[in-house]
């Protein structure tokens, strides 16, 4: 796909999509600047690694720097000119939230506030930033669209991500700010986040050790390939939303607006019982696993599954990656870059 921008500043770089976002830009021929402040919310090492490896290519340039430094974020802008922002820095994790709130306020909230001044100063053409299927919280209605209504987060993490939403719409009406939100589903894959299922229940499973199975099983979740979350925010970034002629005040819609803002869904639009992606680790592994199975925890939903219509209609793509391809891909990895602690 053609990418008209000269350059694009992405925030969580050295992170798990950012960097593998990065990389698809940088291997295109892009210029990338990156921010991240490699905090040690997991591994520093891993997130230095991934930097290194984008450190090699002659049109990326790094900048570590908090979101909440707003001196020092606006320093990059004024250095750089950006025409669009992919913001995908943030505190993440559902259960983190509930023992470090004031992580979330000051990445989620201040940082994202300070995003969007620099934005609105600086001229940007488009600010595509990450939001999350946790903010459809209590909702039930499967499905998951963005034209449902999402006031009832079940964590500070996914309230944190449905006010970024909220404070995009306000600058996009405010100050002509295109923006659009991304609501990725259960992120996976090589480089992926030691803090996430996937890896934790590899790692486990070859060291012998029980993985804890929450609701006893009873879950399901809208894994989706880091290459095709890539592939949608790479197409999203091309597409400025425009302003929905149909929106009324008296039947407003959550996904679109009478501004330049648009919410979109990133998902396998396919969910997979836990056990059934336990089974596809277990497989790929060729190691069975001990299983501690355990109630629902606090924060968490018991499914997700996306829809993406929107996003197939506007800008014609579909996660299509299956779990058990996913997997093996991710194991390949994992066993490739720990080869010497087995």
């Amino acid at each position: 796909m053609q990418f008209n921008y000269q350059c694009a500043l992405i925030t969580g770089a050295a992170g798990f999509i950012g960097f593998h976002l990065s990389k698809r830009l940088l291997d295109a021929g892009h210029h990338v600047l990156g921010v991240d402040n490699l905090n040690d919310y997991y591994d520093p090492q891993l997130k230095q690694e991934r930097l290194n490896i984008l450190k090699a290519y002659p049109l990326f340039s790094f900048y570590k720097t908090d979101l909440a430094d707003r001196e020092g974020l606006e320093q990059i802008f004024k250095e750089n000119r950006v025409d669009v922002v992919v913001n995908l820095a943030a505190q993440a994790g559902v259960r983190y939230s509930l023992t470090n709130p004031q992580a979330y306020v000051e990445s989620n909230l201040v940082g994202f506030v300070n995003i969007l001044e620099c934005c609105r100063y600086h001229d940007v053409k488009h600010l595509v930033f990450a939001s999350s299927s946790s903010v459809y919280g209590a909702n039930t209605n499967m499905p998951f669209s963005v034209h449902h209504n999402v006031d009832h987060p079940v964590s500070l993490y996914a309230a944190s991500k449905k006010s970024n939403e909220l404070m995009a719409h306000t600058y996009s009406h405010l100050f002509d700010l295109p923006c659009t939100g991304l609501r990725f589903f259960t992120v996976y894959g090589p480089w992926g986040r030691p803090d996430m299922a996937l890896f934790l229940f590899t790692r486990a499973i070859l060291e012998g050790k029980p993985i804890d199975v929450f609701n006893h099983g009873k879950m399901k979740r809208d894994f989706t390939y880091i290459d095709d979350i890539v592939e949608g925010v790479v197409r999203v970034m091309e597409n400025i939303p425009d302003p929905n002629p149909k929106w009324t005040g008296d039947a407003p819609d959550p996904g679109t607006s009478y501004a330049k803002y648009k919410i979109y869904n990133i998902g396998n639009n396919n969910p997979v019982e836990l056990m059934d992606f336990i089974q596809a680790i277990e497989t790929a592994l060729g190691k069975e696993a001990v299983k501690n199975f355990m109630d629902l925890q606090p924060g968490d939903v018991p499914a997700t599954y996306a829809d993406v219509d929107d996003l197939i209609h506007d800008v014609g793509f579909k996660p299509e990656t299956s779990v058990p391809d996913g997997i093996g891909k991710f194991v390949e990895w994992y066993q490739d870059y720990y080869r010497n602690q087995f």
